[in-house]
């Protein structure tokens, strides 16, 4: 039996791919690290679904995990936007994506999907103008994630140079349901939801693309399915302003409007504040100085044109993605119960 290897299988679209994969009836080896959280994971059939261990970061533990493997589906990535020292988020980006490939083309793979994202492409001034797979990376001093997302494009595109089936997907700002860690995009949709309603949510201007975590699962797999090797495709969704985007989940949920838009002067100020307090406290600062300078009054938007008439890719709108968001953080307890109160009955569990 032929099996098809997804790396950063416990991750939110990493899980999700693999649930897709399952539902169309393919079976799937799912690579995961030592000790990893597996609850996402389970209730799979045993004949059609294999959990292989491994680190992406060692060829000869990816060469062993693509055993009876045609495919793979390359989605492994440390999704944090900042580390104290940047090398800790670039080089185990490129040192998995030069690793993997490697067991990859050893292993002769019919073709390889790999995730890198839709902010390689970087931002226009213009929020008429949706950037596609031709626009070219423009911010001169990015965030690690970015950075090394970039990065590891470059390796991508040797092995694609030397013969190995490539096809690369980049999604937009993915939100719905499964967000266990939470991601980034998690956090902040979790740090609205328990504003007090009497606060305004500070937002910049600026915007972003919001594309639903099935909608992308399926673009890779049309990916793996129809796309051309050497090619790369934007899964994006529906491009939002900041402002539009927390006036649509406070009409959604009865909670925070948002402010008037912040000043990028301000907004980079206060990212350093935030930097400094983790650098002393630890965490993660919710906005760095780098990325409010490169993000506000800047807009994030794509277009997936390509993708819809290349690989028939479709897309729900960004309410109903963040709808679905919000339902499963509520439902799962990620918002506690005084905050969780707050928002408006019809989102409720019936």
């Amino acid at each position: 039996m032929a099996f098809t290897l997804v790396t950063g299988a416990t991750g939110f679209l990493g899980s999700q791919l693999v649930r897709t994969l399952i539902e169309r009836g393919e079976s799937v080896k799912a690579l995961v690290r030592p000790g990893s959280n597996l609850t996402a994971l389970e209730g799979y059939p045993s004949d059609r679904f294999k959990i292989a261990v491994g680190d992406v970061r060692i060829e000869q533990s990816v060469f062993a995990a693509l055993a009876s493997c045609t495919c793979m589906y390359h989605v492994a990535a440390n999704f944090k936007m900042w580390d104290p020292d940047p090398k800790r988020i670039i080089e185990p980006a490129v040192e998995g994506m030069r690793a993997t490939l490697r067991a990859a083309r050893a292993r002769k793979l019919e073709k390889v999907v790999i995730t890198s994202s839709a902010g390689v492409l970087g931002t226009t001034a213009d929020s008429e103008k949706a950037m596609d797979e031709t626009h070219e990376f423009n911010l001169r001093d990015p965030e690690a994630y970015f950075a090394a997302k970039v990065a590891a494009d470059r390796v991508a595109a040797e092995f694609s140079k030397g013969g190995l089936p490539i096809v690369s997907v980049l999604p937009g700002t993915i939100a719905g349901p499964g967000d266990w860690k939470p991601t980034p995009n998690g956090q902040l949709l979790l740090e609205y939801l328990k504003t007090p309603p009497t606060s305004h949510f500070p937002v910049s201007g600026g915007g972003i693309n919001v594309v639903d975590v099935e909608d992308v699962a399926l673009g890779h797999v049309l990916a793996m399915e129809r796309g051309a090797p050497g090619e790369r495709y934007v899964l994006g969704g529906e491009n939002l302003t900041f402002s539009r985007l927390f006036e649509t989940l406070s009409d959604m949920t009865g909670l925070a409007e948002p402010s008037t838009p912040k000043s990028k002067g301000l907004m980079k100020f206060a990212g350093k504040l935030f930097e400094w307090n983790a650098r002393l406290r630890g965490g993660v600062p919710p906005i760095t100085s780098r990325l409010a300078n490169d993000f506000v009054d800047a807009f994030c938007f794509v277009s997936s044109k390509k993708a819809e008439q290349a690989l028939g890719y479709r897309h729900r709108p960004a309410r109903e993605a963040l709808l679905r968001s919000v339902r499963w953080f509520l439902e799962n307890g990620y918002v506690p119960k005084h905050a969780a109160s707050r928002v408006r009955l019809e989102l409720r569990p019936t």
